[in-house]
């Protein structure tokens, strides 16, 4: 489909509550082909349809780079434990910071089809979940960070693939 731009950090968009996925259109259909696309493309780990500028309770995950799951009107039902580490965003670009997640997310959801499901994901994934599901309440990681972000290093263009 197609590459959207990725809101960054300091645009009102990324500041505001999604709004709620009523029923699935060819338009909801396109948003999350492209939100695929982008994510990919941007070599990130999940992504929020307000981060491509859209006002809807859509995210899309991917920690494995073959299985994507895609999460509309996502809630988290249940968390555990506790883990540290470092995390990013693909709207604040360059930077990183520790942030504290639980080890541990159960979330319900609806699928690509309005379908609903539970989904239940530990360390990474559970990461990811909160992460996302913190964009579409108008939140962005910076705000849990503990300390000072970081910049990233580039990686060496002889190094990338």
């Amino acid at each position: 489909m197609a590459i959207r731009n990725i809101r960054e950090i300091g645009e009102d968009i990324l500041t505001k509550k999604c709004k709620e996925v009523t029923e699935m259109t060819d338009r909801t259909r396109y948003l999350i082909e492209d939100m695929l696309d982008t994510l990919y493309e941007a070599n990130g780990v999940g992504l929020a349809a307000c981060q491509v500028g859209v006002l809807k309770r859509i995210v899309v995950i991917d920690v494995t780079g073959e299985d994507p799951y895609v999460l509309i009107n996502p809630h988290i039902l249940e968390t555990g434990g506790e883990q540290t580490g470092s995390e990013g965003c693909l709207s604040v670009p360059g930077k990183s910071g520790i942030v504290t997640r639980p080890n541990y997310v159960k979330v319900a959801a609806l699928d690509a089809d309005m379908k609903p499901f539970e989904l239940e994901g530990t360390e990474l994934l559970a990461r990811a979940i909160c992460h996302e599901l913190d964009h579409l309440d108008g939140h962005l990681y910076v705000e849990k960070v503990e300390g000072e972000l970081t910049d990233l290093k580039p990686v060496p263009e002889d190094e990338e693939e």
